[in-house]
């Protein structure tokens, strides 16, 4: 079966950084299952799948353009502290290196990386933690089968491989 709209694919496969820092991997035991052509990866990701077939080996890099974007200074932003000690983030630790869950104008949730806390501010990157890497996928097409009805309705694989980290 090959690799089309609306397939559910099983991938085993390693990301590296351009250093050769594995940063993300599924195995054949535990794999990552998508459905191809709903926008659940990245659409450079997922054009590198299309119409292939089982036993598919793959080994690409995606540029940032193609990947999580450039970082951009624009997205390092300066709020004031008593927003996240008043402000209902009571449950979060305001260290540097701690990620905090903020919406983007569209609604959209990010994942702030706190870089700087002072007496009177603390500074977020709402860069994509990816964003400016290089990203090289080295793997293989495990398995390829219709999307149940239901797989469908829902966006996202059910049982083995479902509900992954991605």
């Amino acid at each position: 079966m090959i690799i089309s709209e609306n397939n559910v694919v099983s991938l085993s496969y390693d990301l590296r950084l351009a250093t050769g820092k594995i940063i993300d991997k599924a195995t054949a035991e535990d794999p990552l299952a998508y459905i191809h052509g709903v926008g659940m990866l990245l659409p450079h990701f997922e054009a590198q799948l299309h119409e292939k077939t089982v036993g598919y080996k793959f080994d690409f890099t995606l540029t940032p353009e193609n990947g999580y974007g450039e970082r951009y200074d624009e997205n390092l932003v300066e709020f004031p502290k008593s927003m996240f000690l008043e402000g209902g983030f009571p449950e979060i630790d305001i260290t540097v290196g701690n990620f905090v869950p903020m919406n983007d104008s569209d609604g959209n949730q990010l994942q702030g990386k706190i870089t700087e806390v002072t007496a009177e501010s603390v500074k977020v990157d709402l860069n994509h933690p990816l964003a400016g890497e290089s990203l090289h996928f080295v793997g293989e097409v495990i398995a390829v089968r219709p999307a149940s009805e239901e797989e469908l309705a829902h966006g996202h694989v059910h049982g083995e491989g479902g509900h992954h980290h991605h």
